[in-house]
């Protein structure tokens, strides 16, 4: 691979240089306000990723005019009042040495009424289905050509709008159903005049939005994102997207991104963000095919957070920049970590951070519990000069000694012969967070946590129960030694899930219940965590927290959230001790 790009050499995207080939894709956070301003919670979500050194910051989708708007919250970008806090924007992504887009999306008839206050419009009148916050069958306009030249003004509005915030690049949404996917889409765009019908008609509505931009405001680089496969019949196909792809790049992107998936795709819409059954580098061959036959720079996404197979995408030239938007919500730092050499903190690829979205709540993470809540971690920091014992080695022991390890003597302590606890069974269960559960998912995550413990020079002893040898002279014991099953339940559940039965139709639609999955994280299990502590042999005046499954037996998300907030100083909860 002599001469061949690495993943933090930088690139030329239309003239603009990116300091490295890792793009954070635009994922909606709804952490603008009401109206669509930039809040300090946008700026604090951004400048983590900016500074954990992301080559291109891809701001979420925003619309060019308001009957695009698709969720509440959204950012807004249709009109010059919200300039100024764009220009905010801009400014700290610069400051931290990021180049700066603005992805321009359209809802269409997936623009619900209900969050933009007007008739969602699309390529013809077919009812579609969407959810925000609420399902509904979507009954959208047919847009005529005098709306289709005002949309298209808009865009190009819009784009004026972004140059003159301060944004590096824009991106066209041409992927996963939006308004440009659309028109695409066979199935969604039953037109018989010049934008309907033939592939080139399909493509015309998008391709005029860029030769519009790129003529209008000039030295405004267009990257064009395109689903090249949607995934059902009627819908857009692989090589119909590789040639739309590289009509793009003809008529004038400075850059094609390749995603893939649409809100219809079969048998979910969770192909468009490819959770953990699905394989590593999912779309790598679409990014790869579109580098034949384009010769702008290609960004490549979907399951590409292991530092490995992202450096190994680029170096063998099957791309040119690698899109991280679940691990970057997983680790801000996962630039400058894989770029040191450090583990990252793995994503689950459980999305959660989308489905949650989507149920109306800001943008969070299983295992990042910052993610969204910058703002109220911000210049907290673990207390130093302390030995500290943590008990227990799943999620939250190894989150809790990895945060506190710079500055403190930590040793870990847990019982069986390896780490990750009953955290390792969740990936034999039928699903996690409403997708099919992969166990290697869940032990890379643990394995890169437990090697940066390592790292930090945690000491991590396995096989071994705490005792009054082992605990004299700390300063803190936490306790995380997790929940057990009740009623006699904690022999036979691993037993169940390492048999076929566990992934059997059956159990299958048992977990697809919330009521039978409240009952196995929360009612048939009991934190035994405060029990425990009351009864440690600790030095008087040696400080005990419980935490995780130890003090509320519940979900993941809970207890990794609950060992920040005690690593961090935030909510440390003490134990009672007799």
């Amino acid at each position: 691979m002599t001469g061949m790009p690495g993943l933090f050499d930088p690139v030329d995207i239309g003239g603009v240089q990116v300091r490295n080939r890792t793009v954070l894709p635009s994922m909606t956070t709804r952490l603008a306000d009401d109206d669509g301003y930039v809040t300090d919670a946008t700026l604090a979500y951004y400048r983590a990723r900016a500074a954990g050194g992301v080559g291109l910051i891809t701001v979420e989708m925003a619309s060019p005019e308001i009957a695009g708007k698709h969720r509440f919250r959204e950012l807004g970008i249709y009109h010059d009042r919200f300039l100024p806090g764009l220009r905010r924007l801009t400014a700290m992504l610069h400051e931290a040495g990021a180049t700066a887009s603005v992805q321009l999306g359209h809802g269409g008839s997936r623009a619900r009424r209900a969050v933009s206050g007007v008739t969602p419009v699309a390529p013809s009148a077919v009812p579609t289905p969407v959810f925000e916050i609420e399902s509904e069958i979507a009954l959208p306009e047919a847009m005529s050509p005098a709306r289709l030249e005002e949309t298209t003004a808009a865009y190009v509005a819009a784009a004026r709008r972004a140059q003159q915030a301060g944004f590096d690049v824009v991106e066209l949404h041409g992927a996963h159903g939006y308004l440009i996917s659309q028109f695409l889409s066979p199935m969604e765009n039953t037109r018989t005049d010049a934008y309907g019908g033939s592939l080139e008609n399909r493509a015309r509505f998008g391709l005029e939005i860029l030769r519009r931009i790129r003529t209008e405001v000039p030295g405004l680089p267009v990257i064009f994102r395109i689903g090249v496969e949607d995934f059902f019949d009627g819908g857009l196909t692989v090589e119909e997207g590789i040639e739309v792809g590289r009509w793009a790049a003809r008529d004038g992107a400075a850059a094609v991104s390749v995603t893939a998936g649409h809100y219809r795709s079969l048998p979910a819409a969770e192909r468009m963000i490819p959770p953990m059954a699905y394989p590593e580098a999912t779309f790598l061959d679409y990014a790869a095919r579109m580098k034949q036959v384009v010769d702008v720079p290609v960004i490549g996404v979907g399951r590409l957070g292991d530092p490995e197979v992202a450096a190994r995408a680029v170096a063998e030239g099957r791309l040119d920049l690698v899109a991280l938007g679940r691990p970057l919500i997983a680790d801000p730092r996962w630039v400058a970590k894989t770029r040191a050499g450090e583990p990252v903190r793995r994503c689950l690829a459980c999305n959660h951070c989308i489905t949650n979205m989507r149920s109306g709540a800001q943008l969070s993470c299983v295992v990042n519990p910052e993610t969204g809540r910058e703002l109220d971690y911000e210049g907290v920091a673990p207390a130093a000069g302390r030995r500290i014992v943590v008990l227990g080695a799943g999620p939250a022991g190894l989150s809790y000694a990895s945060l506190v390890a710079d500055g403190n003597d930590v040793t870990v302590l847990e019982r069986a012969d390896r780490p990750g606890g009953a955290f390792r069974l969740t990936g034999l269960a039928p699903r996690f967070n409403d997708v099919q559960a992969a166990e290697p998912t869940f032990a890379a995550y643990v394995e890169e946590l437990e090697r940066d413990c390592r790292r930090k020079g945690v000491v991590l002893r396995y096989g071994t129960e705490a005792s009054a040898e082992l605990l004299r002279g700390a300063d803190v014991v936490v306790v995380a030694t997790g929940a057990r099953y009740r009623f006699g339940l904690g022999a036979l559940v691993p037993r169940l899930l390492h048999t076929r039965a566990a992934r059997s139709r059956l159990a299958h639609r048992l977990f697809a219940s919330p009521r039978v999955r409240d009952a196995l994280y929360h009612r048939l299990r009991r934190g035994e965590g405060a029990a425990l502590a009351a009864g440690l042999p600790v030095d008087d005046g040696a400080e005990v927290v419980v935490i995780g499954d130890a003090l509320r037996a519940g979900k993941a998300r809970e207890a990794i959230t609950s060992a920040f907030d005690a690593a961090l100083d935030r909510t440390a909860v003490p134990a009672a001790r007799s």
